[in-house]
C-alpha cells in the first residue's frame, strides 16, 4: 500500500504524521512530498522512506498513492500561503487515493463545525482513520 504524506511550509505536521505512521506501522513505507525543500527534509527526518519536492513530484505521487494524508490546505488552490498551486490541489482532489485531511484552521481556511483541537489530537484522529482504512 502506497502511503503519501504531503505538507508545506516547515513540514512540521507532515513530519509528525510520518513519525506516527511509521511507529504504528513499521511494515509500511511512507512517501513524502513537500511543497518546498524544508518540508520534504522535515518529513524525511521524520522517517519517510522517500521524499520529493514540488509540483511535478506531487502530481506523480498522487497517481500512485492509495492513501494521502496532510493538512486540509493540500486540496485548496493557493493554500499554505500560496504553496499549493491549482494543479497540486487538483491532483490531490482527483486522485483515486483515500484522503485523510487534517483540519488546520489557518491561512484563511476555516472548517465550520470542527472543534479547534490541538495538533496532537488532530493527528491522533488522522491515525484512527488510517487504522480503519488499513483494517477494512
Amino acid at each position: 500500500m502506497e502511503i503519501l504524506v504531503v505538507d508545506g511550509q516547515g513540514g512540521r505536521i507532515g513530519q509528525q504524521l510520518v513519525r506516527a505512521i511509521t511507529a504504528r506501522y513499521p511494515q509500511l513505507k511512507v512517501f513524502a512530498v513537500g511543497t518546498n525543500g524544508m518540508a520534504t527534509a522535515a518529513m524525511l527526518k521524520g522517517g519517510a522512506a522517500q521524499g520529493a519536492t514540488g509540483e511535478n513530484a506531487l502530481l506523480v505521487a498522487c497517481r500512485k498513492a492509495d492513501v494521502i494524508l496532510g493538512p486540509l490546505g493540500i486540496v485548496i488552490a493557493d493554500a499554505l500561503l500560496g504553496e499549493i498551486s491549482p494543479a497540486m490541489a487538483l491532483a490531490v482532489g482527483q486522485s483515486r487515493a483515500k484522503k485523510i485531511l487534517i483540519p488546520i484552521n489557518q491561512c484563511d481556511n476555516i472548517v465550520a463545525g470542527v472543534e479547534d483541537l490541538p495538533v496532537s489530537k488532530l493527528l491522533d484522529s488522522a491515525l484512527e482513520e488510517l487504522d480503519l482504512l488499513l483494517k477494512g
